[in-house]
């Protein structure tokens, strides 16, 4: 299942530690957005075990949106950034 990670972190140093941890696992789209490939619930649990340990949660604002196939197939995307969620420009089958 693919994951939307979207924050709003008001202190520089959290923010920088975040965005470190995120793009260990997943793609930036925006500069608070992430989308993360199909994580299995474990790895999803680790991941959001690891993010919520960089905030503060009395000032910082973490949100995780679980897309199955279904929603993957109906998201929409316009203009020039690029993200998992699109189909890439080229690709080779290997086999």
């Amino acid at each position: 299942m693919r994951t939307l990670i979207v924050f709003d972190i008001a202190d520089d140093g959290r923010r920088s530690r975040v965005v470190k941890a995120l793009l260990a696992r997943a793609e930036r789209v925006q500069k608070s957005v992430f989308e993360a490939p199909d994580l299995n619930r474990a790895a999803y649990l680790r991941l959001r075990s690891e993010l919520e340990g960089l905030i503060d949660p009395t000032q910082d604002d973490l949100r995780y949106y679980r897309l199955c196939a279904a929603c993957v197939g109906r998201s929409e995307h316009v203009g020039c950034g690029v993200g998992l969620l699109d189909p890439p420009a080229t690709f080779e089958i290997v086999g």
